[in-house]
């Protein structure tokens, strides 16, 4: 998922100075080749018979949530028999080794793989550690293989090569007295990210899972866009290159291999037509139940390879989406933060080494929390914990309710109007021609939650609850902006990159305007309505503005923010945040959620 990046080295140094619920999603049902049927039920699935079932379990986006994600950000809508919806708490590393270990029982042909975002935009016990304590995570729950994602190279590609292969930390060193990180077990894939010299990936294009004579072979990419939604620092030297191309190429490399069977790892995703993980995509027909980027790479994609595993976008469904022959393929997303995992029946014909697509078959289960937890990560959790629990239990402010984030749901979040808020603040400190800040929507990456888990009071801001909304280490920057420029990066909210799926900046107090989502582009926003203190921005007059650095170097799409002049580069955005909360909150008098109430939605 979109967010902003940067290494969070220093902010370690500085602060230690049972049974998971099923899903209905549909799938390719069809019968079988005839004689199928005696061989899957015969000794199709233990012995050698033509056609062999391969479970296929996979998951994305998990950002380090090795704890069950807080508020809304832990819950899953779930669509009931009579219509209804309701939310399910799900997710934890905990939770998500006893479902992965469940669903594989009764099934020697198993294979377990992931879509990228892994690590980064990680909650404190894993931010902190630069992620080690996921990877050891993933190598407990027997991840055989994932694509990178964007977030993979929020340290750049150095640090992912020291994820890949093991070895301290080059700036913080080893954790633990007597302990050297390994690195990931699985292999990374990056078959579309290339040395901008050598020409070469980075890491390996693809990796071919056997097990008694059966082969799948497995291709990872990450969305083209990756440099755009990254630090400039951490995609230096990378190219990044086309989704569909990259996985055709390597897709016909595979095949004269001998490697009939191809599954796609790709960090980019769609946007189901419901927000319940398991409504049926297919009642309106093949691929009518998703949107976005998804639909046309795997339109695109030759039908040599047999499925889809998706990622990116933090949503949840089971879709068929037809190949470039006409023929229907399994494309899936497990929604994010460990919440789910995805099923999938692949059904190998020893004759032809191939999937027999139309038996193909997927759900998407819950991770759900009232299962019994793995031991193995509950000693891993405790593990990393004690070593975070001097900086993570450190109180910085208090709250009176809920302060809604990433689970808002809303274009305007209030959490990220209180931290333009706090952004602002900080800014005005340095420069008191400061008049306004704007936080991209990415950056925001959980809840701040009134009664948390753990023992902390009500209402009481931990530094690891504040660490976790804003994992990455971005300065406050404050340039000179045009009214124009300001008007422009607005526009940019709802247009060109970002109309079809609009990105919209949160604003500080005293910026005010309309967005009529009636009509379409750069016309949605309502210029004529746009306020600062009251005054109309002037397009002629310069404005002092703040932003994390990120947004700075013209990220997501913001190339006017990218245009400013007269650049001071403040404090870290954390302890901008953190600075804000403790000189403005206090037990008897908490902050209240702001209103979300500074743009106006026409609907």
């Amino acid at each position: 998922m979109p967010g902003t990046t940067r290494r969070p080295g220093r902010r370690l140094r500085a602060a230690l100075g049972a049974v998971a619920t099923l899903t209905t999603a549909g799938a390719l049902i069809a019968a079988l080749p005839a004689g199928a049927a005696q061989d899957r039920h015969g000794g199709g699935h233990h012995g050698q018979g033509r056609y062999q079932d391969v479970q296929l379990l996979s998951f994305n986006d998990f950002h380090g949530n090795l704890e069950p994600p807080a508020g809304s950000s832990g819950q899953v809508t779930e669509k009931q028999a009579d219509g209804t919806t309701k939310q399910v708490d799900a997710g934890g590393a905990e939770y998500l080794a006893t479902s992965l270990r469940t669903a594989r029982k009764g099934h020697p042909y198993s294979v377990t793989a992931a879509a990228g975002d892994l690590i980064g935009a990680s909650p404190l016990l894993s931010g902190l550690f630069h992620d080690e304590p996921t990877v050891e995570a993933m190598n407990k729950l027997d991840l055989d293989v994932t694509s990178v994602g964007n977030h993979e190279f929020d340290e750049g590609a150095a640090e992912l090569a020291r994820i890949q292969n093991g070895g301290c930390h080059p700036e913080d060193g080893c954790y633990e007295k007597g302990r050297t990180f390994k690195g990931a077990d699985y292999p990374y894939l990056a078959a579309n990210v290339t040395d901008e010299k050598t020409g070469k990936p980075v890491l390996k294009p693809y990796w071919v899972w056997k097990n008694k004579g059966v082969k799948v072979g497995f291709i990872g990419v990450t969305l083209e866009g990756t440099p755009n939604i990254v630090s400039a620092d951490g995609v230096k030297g990378l190219k990044f290159h086309d989704e569909i191309e990259t996985v055709n190429k390597y897709a016909k490399i595979l095949d004269k291999q001998g490697v009939k069977s191809i599954v796609a790892l790709i960090h980019e995703g769609g946007a189901p037509a419901s927000s319940a993980y398991n409504y049926d995509c297919d009642s309106p027909g093949a691929g009518a139940g998703v949107s976005g980027p998804i639909v046309d790479i795997a339109k695109g994609i030759t039908p040599r390879v047999d499925a889809l595993v998706t990622g990116h976008t933090h949503n949840a469904y089971v879709c068929t989406i037809p190949d470039p022959s006409g023929k229907p393929r399994m494309v899936t997303s497990a929604s994010s933060y460990g919440k789910l995992y995805t099923d999938t029946t692949l059904t190998y014909d020893r004759r032809t080494k191939d999937i027999v697509r139309t038996s193909v078959k997927s759900a998407n289960h819950v991770v759900a929390r009232t299962q019994a937890k793995a031991p193995d990560m509950t000693e891993l959790i405790g593990r990393w914990n004690k070593l975070a629990a001097p900086v993570a239990n450190q109180a910085v402010g208090h709250i009176s309710a809920d302060i809604p984030g990433r689970g808002a749901g809303t274009p305007e979040e209030p959490l990220g109007d209180l931290i333009a808020d706090a952004q602002l603040a900080h800014a005005k400190s340095l420069d008191p021609k400061a008049g306004l800040a704007l936080m991209n929507p990415g950056g925001v990456r959980s809840d701040l939650v009134f009664k948390a888990s753990g023992s902390e009071g009500d209402g009481v801001v931990t530094y690891g609850e504040a660490f976790t909304v804003q994992p990455f280490s971005n300065t406050v920057n404050l340039v000179d902006l045009t009214g124009a420029q300001v008007i422009q990066a607005l526009q940019q909210q709802v247009s060109g990159p970002n109309e079809a799926s609009p990105k919209i900046l949160q604003p500080s107090a005293g910026l005010t305007y309309t967005l009529d989502m009636t009509k379409a582009g750069a016309a949605r926003v309502v210029v004529d309505s746009i306020r600062l203190d009251g005054a109309a921005i002037d397009p002629a007059a310069t404005y002092r503005v703040a932003m994390n650095s990120f947004l700075a170097g013209g990220g997501d799409g913001f190339t006017a923010l990218g245009q400013g002049k007269n650049p001071l580069v403040g404090a870290d955005d954390l302890k901008a945040f953190n600075d804000y909360l403790t000189a403005n909150s206090s037990a008897a008098d908490p902050i209240e959620p702001p209103k979300a109430d500074r743009i106006t939605i026409v609907k």
